[in-house]
C-alpha cells in the first residue's frame, strides 16, 4: 500500500497535466477561429468604408477650409489699389482712410451682401476683397464648401456708404 500511494498520485498528477495540456490546445484553436473571423469582418468593414468614402466623394464636395482659395480669388496685388485720384475724391465724400473704410463697411454688411446661404454647417464669409476704384469693388467669399466671386458698387455720401451687388459668380 506504500508502494501504491506514490503511483496514484503520480497518475493524477500526469492526468491533470494531459488536461490542462488538452484545455491549452482548445483554446488556441478557439482563439485562432475567432482571430480569423475578426479578420474577416474587419476586410469586410474596410471595404465598406472605402465604398462609402467613394460616394461621398461624388456627392459631396471636398472641404474647402484648408485649401488656398482658387486662383481668381487672391487678387493679383496690383488689383485693387485705389489710384491717388480716387482716394482723393473718396475723402471729399466723407472717408478719411477711404480702403480701410471701404473694407470694414463691405466686412460689416457682408452678410447683407451674400447672395449665397452656407451649407453642411458653414457660414458664408467674405475671404478676399478688393476696391477697384472710386465706384466698384470685388470680393470673393465662401463658407468651406462652396464660394463664389461678387461685383459691388458702392456709393459714399456724407461718410455714409451703401452697397449693391452688381454681378454673381458661384464656384
Amino acid at each position: 500500500m506504500k508502494n501504491t500511494l506514490p503511483w496514484i498520485v503520480a497518475a493524477l498528477f500526469l492526468f491533470l497535466a494531459l488536461y490542462f495540456y488538452w484545455q491549452k490546445n482548445e483554446a488556441e484553436s478557439r482563439l485562432s477561429i475567432a482571430d480569423n473571423q475578426v479578420e474577416a469582418i474587419d476586410q469586410e468593414l474596410e471595404e465598406q468604408t472605402e465604398a462609402v468614402d467613394s460616394l461621398e466623394d461624388m456627392v459631396l464636395p471636398p472641404d474647402t477650409m484648408s485649401l488656398v482659395p482658387p486662383g481668381g480669388a487672391a487678387f493679383v496685388d496690383e488689383l485693387g489699389t485705389l489710384s491717388q485720384g480716387d482716394i482723393q475724391r473718396l475723402q471729399r465724400k466723407g472717408l478719411e482712410n477711404p480702403e480701410a473704410a471701404l473694407k470694414n463697411d463691405l466686412n460689416r454688411k457682408q452678410d447683407k451682401l451674400i447672395p449665397t446661404d452656407g451649407v453642411l454647417g458653414g457660414s458664408m464669409a467674405i475671404r478676399d476683397s478688393r476696391i477697384l476704384n472710386d465706384r466698384y469693388a470685388m470680393a470673393y467669399y465662401e463658407d468651406g464648401h462652396i464660394g463664389g466671386y461678387m461685383i459691388l458698387k458702392y456709393e459714399v455720401s456724407n461718410g455714409n456708404i451703401s452697397w449693391k451687388v452688381i454681378d454673381n459668380s458661384k464656384l
